[in-house]
C-alpha cells in the first residue's frame, strides 16, 4: 500500500494547525491538474486537501498552486503562492 507523506520539513499535524483545517489531508497526485484553464495542464508531485480545496506542487516548479477539487478527482487551480506557508495562510 502506497504511504502519501507531506512536503519536507511538515507533518500533516503543522499543515492542519498553520491552515486552520482539521481536514488536511495528503491525497494522491495521480489526477488532471489545470491551470485557470484546460490550456495549462500542471503535473502534480503533492496534492494537499482541505475538503474542497486542494493546494498542489508540480514537477518542476517552486510555487504552490491553490484550486478546486472536482467531483471527478481533477483539479482547477486559480492562484499559486511563493510557499507553502503562505499558501496555507490563503485557505
Amino acid at each position: 500500500m502506497e504511504t502519501r507523506q507531506p512536503p519536507d520539513g511538515w507533518t500533516l499535524q503543522q499543515i492542519r494547525d498553520v491552515s486552520g483545517d482539521t481536514r488536511a489531508e495528503v491525497l494522491s497526485p495521480d489526477r488532471r491538474v489545470v491551470f485557470r484553464d484546460d490550456d495549462d495542464v500542471l503535473h502534480p508531485t503533492l496534492v494537499l486537501g482541505f475538503g474542497q480545496l486542494v493546494i498542489v506542487k508540480v514537477l518542476d516548479d517552486d510555487d504552490w498552486y491553490m484550486g478546486s477539487l472536482n467531483d471527478d478527482g481533477s483539479v482547477i487551480c486559480w492562484s499559486a503562492y511563493d510557499d507553502l506557508y503562505e499558501a496555507l495562510r490563503g485557505l
